[in-house]
């Protein structure tokens, strides 16, 4: 695996975010996608391991995204940005599909760090899940608090995907990892012309995250994410589009810096507005972080 040591034109940018990171106390049970083969992951990964490596990056702080399908994970992450001010906001957990999905919502709603939601769609092993009456019924409750929905799939999901977000243009939508091409195997065009119909709804935006992970993790070149890059770049468009790491995950192909230098050199010849829009100010945007100032903590 290579890498070279590339790094941001150096400017007074606004607050840097990893729009993209989670926290777990490793459980064997708990976290079995967590395999033999992850070792490098299979162990607790929490605050005081992050900061230091935001603080080396050039990173003001960052956004803990579930891992944990419970209502447990999701406290334990707002108790993670309670205690730690670098955690900016949270996108938890929440069952979706149940009949009383507004009164969690609206218990949810009294936390100021819970920006939005995710559901692990790509395990489930009906792949258009997200077009069931209970799991849309659950999304379309989302906008009356305000909260934001996390898109988490592989590429054989793409096509339901579009189908779901046509059915909620005021909805705000991030597709997590690109959604997961295969880098690895140097597949592009199933999941471009797929990606392309998705990125015409502009209440959707994507995260440049996750990546090494679907290339081939012990010997990936930064020249293997540039198609997919353009694609993501061309279709979504500088103002939907949003760094996140996808540490500690990303720890399987390299160290944070590595992945980071994937994006920072691809963005590189880009101007400074843009780049403060990719590393920041988007995410901003989309979790509607704004309210809260400098800081955004209230």
């Amino acid at each position: 695996m290579t890498a070279d040591n590339l790094q941001l034109k150096t400017y007074n940018l606004p607050l840097r975010l990893d729009a993209h990171q989670h926290f777990w106390k490793f459980d064997p049970v708990k976290d079995s996608w967590i395999t033999g083969e992850m070792q490098v992951i299979r162990k607790d990964f929490l605050p005081a391991d992050l900061q230091p490596i935001l603080k080396e990056n050039g990173f003001d702080g960052s956004l803990a995204v579930q891992a944990d399908q419970s209502e447990n994970e999701t406290k334990f992450l707002l108790e993670l940005a309670q205690q730690n001010e670098f955690i900016k906001a949270v996108v938890g957990w929440v069952d979706l599909c149940d009949e009383k999905i507004s009164e969690r919502l609206s218990y949810w709603s009294q936390f100021n760090l819970l920006k939005g939601f995710r559901h692990i769609l790509q395990g489930e092993k009906e792949r258009g899940f997200m077009l069931r009456p209970d799991f849309m019924r659950g999304i379309a409750a989302l906008k009356e608090f305000g909260f934001t929905y996390d898109i988490l799939i592989f590429p054989d999901q793409l096509k339901f995907t579009n189908e779901f977000v046509e059915n909620f243009p005021d909805q705000k939508f991030v597709i997590d990892h690109i959604a997961k091409p295969n880098i690895k195997d140097k597949k592009i065009e199933d999941w471009e012309k797929e990606l392309r119909k998705i990125a015409a709804h502009e209440n959707v935006f994507c995260k440049a995250s996750g990546m090494v992970t679907e290339a081939d993790c012990n010997n990936w070149r930064q020249e293997d994410f540039t198609p997919y890059l353009d694609v993501v770049m061309e279709a979504f468009g500088i103002d939907r589009i949003i760094f996140g790491s996808d540490w500690p995950v990303c720890l399987l192909g390299g160290s944070y810096s590595e992945s980071l230098n994937i994006v920072a050199g691809y963005f590189s010849s880009f101007t400074q507005n843009e780049q403060q829009k990719f590393f920041g100010k988007n995410a901003i945007e989309f979790y509607n972080l704004n309210e809260y100032g400098s800081g955004f903590k209230k």
